[in-house]
């Protein structure tokens, strides 16, 4: 087979990638559910019809599900081959976060792309549904230990059969949410999406034939792991060691370590997570796959030039131990997610930046603070709002860190106040940058916010958070960041969780409010060597208090 030309190889990457982004616009502009449709928790892609590698990914797609969809379709892949094969037509919906997904929430449909009856490759689309049943409406159970506690678990199975519904299927996903009608938009979203990126891609391979776009999916792999073994090259080798800690685990009040051994020979690297916390009763528990995906996250931040493409992963070796809350298995409890990638994104950054300090950066807020608030409304329809919210992202040699941002497991935004508002029963009493929140340096970290929240109807609410105890740190000389911080007022006054960052089932009536007072980034070099124009700048915006500066 003759190598492909350079211009097609571009071209085709452009389309390809387009196709993708179109996919992901298609189920943004049609799902039901904030979380996809503005925060845009969702991805898509095409992925190798034997490997299930990651082959191309939209440019708005989530780059946590780079790594975990190439697991999500390497199990449908399985099941198909101990099951009798696959059919056009076949769309297999799961949500198994044991077996190549996430958490309970994120949902995956998985489609055969066929040419000619022969097998040409996979797409696949993932999105956040809102509730899928367990004991906390939004499935963020700080409290559970098995799977079973945070809401229904759908193994690989056929969602489609040749083009034909399973309505069985339908009704039970249904009839495990107290939101049906959410999860029933996003999921139709979803198919109209995997529909559109499948009569896109056939006029692609119409136009381009099978052979060229076949060459194209290798060579994407191929300079992908070319520019990754460069990027690994240009790094001292060596052996470097960096651990932080989670607050507890919802369960029993003790910290938890992530730590990370990283080892650079030549163009390789190895990734060795054997010294983190067993695994734990709480829902801060990870699957092997996640926390692989979740290092291609964090590579990727750092080696930029690099592709999304499964191709980056082949010079890395990976030791995520069964023994460790990294490498759990069913039912161990999940939910909480988020906040062990957090951490463990955080620590590769930390390692890297001892093999290259040029390249440091102070952590980021480092927790998604998954809040949700849920009741009845008037005429009795239930309703459940679940949401992420910002914080500050790290210092860095170039420049402070962004104030009220996302953190860096994904490109979502944060879901805006008016929408929120327009969709649930809720008041924003504040929406606003939280002052102090930064760590110093010569160049500080990010601001984090400040958000009070009041329930115009009866309501519960539930929060699994982080950096309640151990603030994001500071590198080369600069400051820790503020704490996290969550207070609920009602007829008694104010409280605080007795476990710091996570608690369910808060009874709040109408006009009772919560407060969520996110941390900032940590700072960056020494804050003595500030620009003192920047300082004062800070100070007349009040991003620092005068008790702050002192």
């Amino acid at each position: 087979m003759s190598a492909i030309d350079p211009v097609t190889l571009a071209i085709l990457k452009g389309r390809l990638e387009q196709i993708a982004d179109e996919m992901d616009a298609t189920l943004y502009r049609s799902a039901f559910n904030p979380i996809i449709a503005e925060a845009r928790d969702a991805c898509h892609g095409f992925y190798h019809a034997e490997t299930g590698e990651t082959l191309v990914q939209g440019a708005n797609g989530l780059p946590i599900f780079v790594g975990a969809m190439a697991f999500a379709v390497k199990a449908v892949i399985d099941k198909v081959a101990a099951s009798g094969g696959v059919r056009e037509g076949d769309t297999f919906l799961f949500n198994d976060p044991y077996d190549g997904g996430t958490h309970l929430n994120d949902f995956r449909l998985v489609r055969p792309v066929f040419r000619e009856g022969r097998l040409f490759c996979w797409m696949a689309s993932v999105g956040h549904w809102l509730d899928i049943g367990g004991n906390v409406p939004g499935g963020y159970n700080p409290k559970a230990t098995e799977s079973f506690q945070e809401g229904v678990r759908i193994p690989p199975v056929r969602l489609m059969t040749e083009g034909r519904m399973n309505q069985d299927l339908l009704d039970i996903l249904a009839a495990n949410s107290r939101v049906p009608d959410s999860n029933w938009g996003d999921l139709n979203g979803q198919l109209n999406a995997l529909d559109l990126g499948g009569r896109r891609f056939a006029a692609l391979l119409d136009e381009y034939g099978e052979a060229t776009v076949a060459q194209a999916f290798a060579a994407f792999s191929e300079r992908a792991e070319a520019l990754m073994r460069a990027a690994i090259r240009a790094l001292p080798d060596g052996r470097y060691s960096f651990e932080d800690v989670l607050d507890n685990d919802g369960i029993t009040d003790e910290t938890l370590t992530i730590a990370l051994d990283l080892t650079i020979g030549g163009e390789t690297m190895a990734l060795d997570f054997s010294r983190s916390s067993p695994p734990v009763q709480g829902p801060v528990n990870i699957a092997r796959s996640t926390a692989i995906a979740a290092c291609y996250v964090a590579l990727k931040h750092v080696f930029t030039e690099v592709p999304a493409n499964a191709g980056c992963l082949r010079p890395i070796a990976f030791t995520v131990p069964e023994t460790t809350l990294l490498g759990a298995t069913a039912p161990r409890p999940v939910a909480g997610y988020t906040e062990t990638i957090l951490r463990l994104i955080g620590v590769i950054f930390g390692a890297l930046a001892k093999a290259d300090p040029s390249r440091a950066t102070a952590a980021p807020f480092g927790t998604i603070n998954a809040l949700s608030l849920a009741g009845h409304r008037q005429d009795g329809s239930r309703w459940v709002m679940f949401s992420f919210f910002g914080g500050g992202l790290g210092g860095n040699p170039e420049s402070d860190g962004l104030s009220h941002a996302n953190n860096p497991i994904s490109t979502a935004t944060i879901p805006p106040v008016e929408i929120l508002e327009a969709a649930y029963p809720v008041l924003f009493r504040q929406w606003a940058l939280r002052p102090d929140s930064a760590g110093q340096g010569e160049h500080r970290g990010g601001l984090g916010a400040v958000y009070e929240i009041e329930p115009l109807t009866d309501a519960r609410v539930s929060l699994l958070g982080e950096r309640g105890k151990a603030a994001p740190f500071g590198v080369t000389g600069g400051t820790p960041a503020a704490l996290n911080r969550f207070t609920w007022t009602d007829e008694q006054g104010a409280h605080n969780p007795p476990m710091v960052s996570k608690i369910t089932d808060i009874a709040l009536k109408a006009g009772h409010s919560v407060t969520l007072e996110t941390p900032g980034g940590g700072g960056w070099g020494d804050p003595a060597r500030r620009d003192p124009r920047k300082a004062a700048r800070d100070r007349r915006l009040g991003y620092v208090t005068e008790g702050g500066a002192a």
